[in-house]
């Protein structure tokens, strides 16, 4: 007789970001549940956001880590005309169902020789949800981002149901969703700004399936978002009660583990200049993978610093264009001069304090270091868990996606952050406000508190995954379930 293996099929959407994300949770599975004896299989999409480091991330889990195979889905060339303005949220969503055919044709393919024990999709992915289940495959949801923010989307039918009106055009209107403070409408989420946009009601498509997801897994701990995560647990934040909810699995904080500081000479610069300097003494700007800035914004951030006195490691990427209307880049690589888009003689100025360096740092051994005493965030979920893991206070300067809503979430609830103040509209941070939030975090009795309360958060977080901890028991209860299921 033939042993059946059995595998857990995940799907992440397109991106290194979300690649990280779902390997992650396949690293943590394998490790906690060793016994179970099930093979991680992983879909790759290919031909939008494709990166070269993409190619070597794989290729280094693939080494490390046998028991995760990569599939990947043959390439999807997606177009837009011309005559029409799209959204790259709208375009990502017509990337992802044009790849359905590709993953029913894999999953039936893997299902000839493994039992596939469940499919755990992107929260983006929800277009691959009806083939899974019409082949009896239990679907689960990976939420990368925090329960606030799944409290959000789950009431967002309800919100949609409720007017008419596009969110950017609700100026002084506030959208009040359980688990979470008040927000501006016009800070909503971008891909639900405009009901122009087609990327408006595939969110509507994704936050209507939500509750259908036989489970979903948050990548988050109970005691980060006590609030948000009894309102989706207590199942406020559904507007349909009447359907079975689903089981809801905080198993976080994942985060991408420390990068080899030999991948790069600039990753070496940085952590030998971290470890000359005080402790608690370096302020860190980073604003994620894509989060990039206008010259005139990059020079007002100069300034401030400069004024500031404190010693700084601030990560510059690519700039925007003025009208540019955005703050992503998604060419990070492109060369440019640093002394071409900082104030004139501001590297000079300040090299005893400070370090400015091109496009990209090792952030989570960053964190990690003694000296760093502050954050300047973008608020992006993952460094936001990077954050808390290392125990930083954080600085909140939301730039796009779900941002505003992480910072109500750091600053108000978690209270490990303070929030910069940005201009109505174009969003621009003046020096004085630079200048002032790195100065109170750093010095004032507020600051100090939030310091207290960030090392507070870095010991929950290192429980969460203790023997009795409560993400370790929610992944227990979640492998239960597959266990449960009954070959196919």
């Amino acid at each position: 007789m033939v042993e059946t293996t059995t595998t857990i099929v995940l799907y992440p959407a397109p991106g290194i970001g979300h690649i990280i994300s779902m390997v992650q949770l396949s690293k943590l599975l394998l490790t906690h549940h060793q016994q179970q004896h099930f093979s991680i299989t992983i879909l790759l999409t290919n031909g939008f956001q494709d990166h070269p480091s993409i190619n070597s991330y794989i290729n280094r889990i693939s080494s490390s880590h046998p028991s995760i195979i990569f599939h990947t889905l043959p390439t999807i060339t997606v177009t837009t005309t011309t005559t029409t303005t799209q959204s790259m949220a709208a375009t990502a969503f017509q990337f992802i169902k044009s790849n359905t055919v590709n993953v029913e044709s894999k999953l039936r393919q893997i299902s000839l020789t493994s039992v596939i024990k469940s499919f755990i999709i992107d929260m983006f992915c929800a277009s691959a949800m009806d083939i899974a289940s019409s082949m009896g495959i239990p679907v689960y949801c990976f939420f990368t981002s925090g329960a606030a923010v799944l409290a959000l989307y789950s009431y967002f039918p309800k919100i949609h149901s409720e007017t008419t009106k596009s969110f950017r055009e609700m100026n002084g209107v506030e959208i009040v969703a359980p688990g979470n403070a008040p927000l501006e409408a016009v800070l909503m989420p971008e891909p639900v700004l405009d009901r122009e946009d087609p990327a408006y009601w595939e969110m509507l498509y994704f936050c209507e399936h939500l509750s259908m997801a036989k489970g979903i897994v948050v990548n988050t701990f109970r005691e980060l978002e006590v609030k948000a995560v009894k309102a989706v647990e207590d199942g406020d934040c559904f507007p349909d009660r009447k359907r079975t909810l689903p089981s809801i699995y905080c198993i976080g904080p994942l985060i991408a583990d420390a990068q080899q500081s030999d991948e790069a000479s600039d990753g070496k610069d940085c952590l030998s200049w971290l470890d000359k300097q005080p402790s608690k003494s370096v302020v860190y700007l980073c604003f994620g993978s894509r989060g990039s800035f206008s010259i005139a914004q990059l020079k007002e951030i100069a300034e401030g610093l400069e004024r500031s006195g404190h010693r700084f490691l601030w990560v510059v990427k690519r700039p925007i264009q003025e009208n540019h209307g955005t703050n992503q880049v998604d060419n990070t690589t492109g060369e440019f001069e640093l002394s071409s888009v900082l104030p004139s003689g501001f590297i000079e100025r300040t090299k005893e304090r400070g370090l400015v360096v091109r496009s990209w740092a090792p952030q989570v051994e960053v964190l990690s270091r003694e000296s760093v005493g502050g954050f300047v965030s973008h608020c992006g979920w993952n460094s936001v868990l990077e954050g808390v893991v290392a125990g930083v206070p954080m600085i909140a300067w939301p730039l796009y996606a779900e941002q505003h809503v992480n910072r109500n979430v750091m600053v108000e609830d978690m209270k490990v952050a303070v929030a910069v103040e940005q201009s109505e509209g174009d969003r621009f941070v003046s020096g004085e406000e630079v200048e002032k939030r790195v100065r109170e975090l750093m010095e004032s009795e507020k600051g100090t508190e939030i310091r207290e309360r960030s090392l507070k958060f870095k010991d929950m977080a290192r429980d969460a995954f203790g023997e009795c901890g409560s993400s370790t028991k929610a992944l227990s209860n979640l492998v239960q379930t597959w266990n449960e299921i009954n070959p196919l």
